[in-house]
């Protein structure tokens, strides 16, 4: 009995916790209270409950790269703002995760960064080129090759 009561309690703190991130979350208006989407220019538009607005190109947002606009303007406000779902993607983002700018899992992210770092254009293989003039990237200091071998 002593440890379902200790479950009960670490419940009840884990969701006093999660009550009061959300009282926080909407003091500070975090939270949204509409969103569409811009087909022009192909943005998920959240208007939030301290009067900013957000706009984030859905291709950027984890489940939402390559969607029909059909589907991307059926963009429902759930969860009294927390939350945005797309019924026919099947798709939750969390609107705090909109507003801190992460827009997926860590994986998506890490993803998206790789792509970002793979880009070639001018200005980026210009800067390579002054970077090597300069003598290229510091080297990294050796270190000595593995622990030290006992005489006997």
């Amino acid at each position: 009995m002593a440890g379902n009561e200790r479950m009960a309690k670490a419940v009840d703190s884990r969701l006093a916790k999660a009550r009061a991130a959300g009282r926080l979350r909407r003091d500070r208006g975090d939270l949204a209270v509409s969103a569409s989407f811009d087909v022009r220019r192909r943005r998920l538009h959240v208007e939030l409950l301290s009067g900013s607005a957000v706009a984030v190109p859905v291709e950027r947002v984890q489940g939402l790269a390559g969607a029909k606009a059909s589907q991307l303007r059926a963009v429902e406000v759930t969860g009294r703002g927390y939350g945005l779902y797309w019924p026919a993607l099947d798709v939750d983002v969390a609107v705090p995760d909109l507003v801190a700018g992460c827009f997926g899992s860590k994986a998506w992210m890490s993803a998206l960064a790789r792509l970002a770092g793979s880009t070639r254009s001018a200005a980026k293989a210009a800067a390579s080129r002054a970077n090597g003039k300069k003598g290229g990237r510091p080297r990294k200091a050796s270190t000595a090759a593995g622990p030290a071998a006992s005489a006997d």
